[in-house]
């Protein structure tokens, strides 16, 4: 893809930075809310009664198969935009994005229906959190970067869009592995 693209004019460059910096901030702020509601539903107090109202047994394997499914699409979209298949790879990439929104609404209806976390019982204590440490943290930093690139992309600002996605690929392909690794360690 080629970048040289004719430099707007100083009119049309602050309104494109103006533009950029509502919806940045509209990100930041929405990343901000969902990071609170999270924590939040899952640790804050629950109305009595919700225990056992909902069968969520099936939940954890729903949202192991939902982050393995995120890593196939972030690895094939990753492939797709080396070979230089810009739609194909938008298309994995909100497929991704799709997918990890929808392990997000399981994961908290899970944790909001189901008393308490599950207790890691295996051998590798150590390990097992510090999997999880990293993996709470960087999905806590994942979401705004996602909307951060997804938006540059959708702005077809390619070179912008490619210094996030630098940051934002790893980390979100760490989550998403990581969401699989722990599910194996609670319940393989």
């Amino acid at each position: 893809m080629n970048d040289a693209t004719p430099q707007p004019s100083s009119d049309a460059a602050a309104d494109e930075a103006a533009r950029d910096g509502f919806w940045l901030r509209l990100i930041y702020i929405v990343s901000a809310i969902l990071a609170a509601a999270v924590a939040f539903l899952i640790l804050g107090p629950r109305p009595e009664g919700l225990h056992g109202r909902l069968d969520v047994s099936a939940l954890p394997t729903v949202n192991a198969a939902l982050n393995g499914t995120a890593t196939l699409l972030l690895l094939t979209g990753f492939v797709l935009i080396k070979r230089g298949h810009v739609e194909a790879h938008r298309k994995a990439m909100l497929s991704a994005f799709g997918v990890s929104a929808a392990f997000l609404v399981s994961y908290v209806v899970y944790h909001w229906f189901k008393a308490g976390p599950k207790a890691y019982a295996g051998e590798h204590r150590g390990l097992y959190l510090t999997i999880l440490l990293s993996h709470i943290v960087l999905a806590a930093v994942v979401l705004p970067l996602q909307l951060i690139t997804l938006y540059r992309g959708w702005r077809l600002q390619r070179a912008k869009h490619r210094r996030i996605a630098r940051w934002t690929f790893p980390i979100w392909l760490y989550v998403s592995v990581t969401g699989v690794v722990i599910y194996a360690m609670l319940y393989g």
